[in-house]
Order: C-alpha cells, then sequence, then structure tokens
C-alpha cells in the first residue's frame, strides 16, 4: 500500500515510531550499565512513553536517541542489544497480533499489513519464491543503523519465540554499512549470512517453516487485535483515506449493510468525492471491499466457534452460497475444506 499523500500545500508529517520502541531501549540502556533517564533527558525524550499506539516519537528524535546510545556505551551493536528487549506488548495491537498468528506466513502477512502502526519509516513488502520468502523493508526517510538492527533482531527471535528455538533466516541484509569492528555479533543473533551496504534490509525466510503453526496461534485474539490496529492506524492517519475507508468497512459489515454512499456519509464527504480520492491511491471502494472482505475471511475461518452462516452474515454477504463463491475466488477452495486444513497437526 502506497504511504499516505499529504494534502494540496500542507507541510509533510514528520514519520513517528510508537513510544514502546523508548521502553525496550531504556532496559537496554539499564543493562548497559547507564542511566536511561540521564540519556533521555539529555535527548530530550519524554519520561512518559507508552505502548500506547497513540504514544508517538519522531523518527528524528529516534536517530538522535540511538546516536546518543552509541555514543554513551561505546557500542556499535547497540541495536542488536535493543532488539533483545523489545516484547511483543511494545507493538501493542500488532504486536498481540502477530503472536496468535496461525504461522510465518501470516505473521508476515500481519507484519506487512499493519507495519505503520510501530512505524511510519518504513514499508514492508513479501516476495515468494518457490523457495523461499523475502520481508522487504523499504524505507520512506532515512533511519539510523540501530533502528534497522533493532527490528531486524527483533523479528527473528520473535519468530524463534513463537515457532521454535533453532529456526534462522536464510539470509539477513542490511543497507548501513558493516561495523568496522566486523559482523560477528550479526551472524551470532541470526545464525545466517548478513549483507552490508544493499538496498535496504531484508529477511530472508525459508518456505518450509512458512505453514508450520506457531505455539501462540489463536484465530480469534489474532482477528481482535487486527481490528484493533485498524481503529488504532484510521486515528493516526487522519488524512489517508484509503485507511479510514477499510476501518469503517469492517465497522459496517457486520450491520448486513455496508455501501460507498454510507462511508461516504461517515467520513463526511460526498460518494464522488470519496470516488476521486481513492482513484487517486489508485484503488476503489469495491476494491478495498473486496479486500477487506478477503482478509477478514481467513481469520473468521480459522475460528471453529463460528458456523459459515455466521461468517457469512458477519462479512455482510446475503446468503452462504455468494460467500463460498467468493471465498472460492479468493483462496481456491470452499471455507469448509480451508477450516479443515488450517487445523493445526503436530507433524
Amino acid at each position: 500500500m502506497n504511504p499516505p499523500l499529504p494534502s494540496a500545500g500542507a507541510p509533510a508529517r514528520e514519520p513517528t515510531t510508537i513510544g514502546g520502541y523508548v521502553l525496550a531501549i531504556s532496559k537496554a540502556l539499564q543493562a548497559s550499565g547507564v542511566d536511561s533517564t540521564r540519556v533521555l533527558k539529555a535527548v530530550g525524550v519524554p519520561l512518559n512513553m507508552t505502548n500506547d499506539p497513540m504514544s508517538r516519537l519522531p523518527v528524528s528524535t529516534l536517530t538522535r536517541l540511538f546516536r546518543a546510545c552509541a555514543d554513551v556505551t561505546g557500542s556499535p551493536y547497540f541495536g542488536l542489544t535493543v532488539a533483545r528487549f523489545i516484547h511483543i506488548s511494545n507493538l501493542h495491537a500488532l504486536g498481540y497480533a502477530l503472536a496468535a498468528s496461525a504461522d510465518l506466513r501470516e505473521f508476515c502477512q500481519r507484519l506487512e499489513r499493519y507495519f505503520r502502526l510501530a512505524s511510519q519509516t518504513s514499508e514492508i513488502e513479501i516476495v515468494e519464491s518457490a523457495d523461499d520468502l523475502q520481508l522487504r523493508i523499504r524505507p520512506l526517510v532515512d533511519v539510523s543503523s540501530e533502528t534497522e538492527d533493532a527490528f531486524l533482531g527483533f523479528l527473528v527471535l520473535a519468530m524463534r519465540h513463537l515457532y521454535k528455538p533453532d529456526f534462522n533466516p536464510l539470509r539477513v541484509s542490511f543497507s548501513h554499512p558493516e561495523p568496522h569492528e566486523g559482523a560477528a555479533p550479526y551472524e551470532a543473533l541470526f545464525r545466517a549470512p548478513v549483507d552490508f551496504s544493499q538496498p535496504g534490509p531484508m529477511l530472508v525466510l525459508p518456505r518450509a517453516d512458512l505453514d508450520r503453526p506457531l505455539i501462540g496461534a489463536c484465530a480469534e485474539l489474532a482477528q481482535l487485535n487486527d481490528n484493533l490496529s485498524n481503529t488504532y492506524l484510521a486515528r493516526l492517519e487522519k488524512d489517508d483515506v484509503v485507511t479510514r475507508v477499510r476501518q469503517k468497512i469492517i465497522e459496517f459489515l457486520p450491520n448486513g449493510s455496508c455501501t460507498r454512499d454510507m462511508v461516504a456519509d461517515a467520513l463526511a464527504m460526498s460518494p464522488t468525492t470519496l470516488q476521486f480520492k481513492l482513484a487517486e491511491r489508485e484503488t476503489s471502494f469495491h476494491d478495498l471491499m473486496d479486500a477487506t472482505r478477503k482478509e477478514l475471511s481467513t481469520g473468521y475461518v480459522r475460528q471453529s466457534s463460528l458456523s459459515i452462516t455466521e461468517i457469512t452474515f458477519l462479512l455482510g454477504f446475503s446468503d452462504t452460497s455468494n460467500f463460498t463463491r467468493a471465498f472460492k475466488r479468493w483462496q481456491g477452495v470452499s471455507p469448509t475444506a480451508f477450516r479443515e486444513s488450517a487445523k493445526p497437526t503436530l507433524a
């Protein structure tokens, strides 16, 4: 999805990062024997940052903070240290949804979809081949090397925690140069070949591991936190019409009626204006409705407590046959067949 476009003549807003990162950085400083309060005050970082998605830190401030941390600790690997202190809860709803993902593929898809809740500095794109899945990170602004290190390190450590301790990526790439002190700490953490000075950060994951069940898999919790992520994104990105329309679609679908006119009225604009704004983003209300239903449907079908009839009405379809046809178009199989194949196995 493209980044939000600023209104004509309006200054672009500086991207921000969720305040939960500051909590992890503070813990990493304390573990390094440094008074974190002193460093935060020196850089001008508020001491009351929380995991609340609306508690944000400008990316320029985060960069200054990381540079100060690297200086005071004397470590070019401070970002890797921070990676070990980032907790799922620091990403709020996104983190809890990641923890409840069915498998690593869904983990990556959720990260691609909702990463802006954690940070507006980058976009994430998934590229799959016959052998691997590439999680490509495209920076929208310049970020510090510590930011790259902390985030990629956190992802791999989280995957090991949720999947299995001996899980390793196939390859890891960074856009920043290799530290003069060498790559040994990177190789020790990632347990994989590490490349530096690349076009962008990237994790390459083995395809064979993508569909294995995760220990925290819970479709109900994942769905709940996905919806919460959408709500927070709509509040955070008030100028992003795509995010706001998606949030309204999710809100209206269970009522059995969700039309372009209804959503336009809820957003205080005419249907024509809404259509024009979506066209500027190279999408349409129909496309967003279809994509939102598709994303919701997989989460609902994984929930054995929901009948196919209940899911039909939650998604705003008039009857189960219409829903079944749409689901087959999206997934290639019926909802019942998908539910059976999605059941976790011990293998």
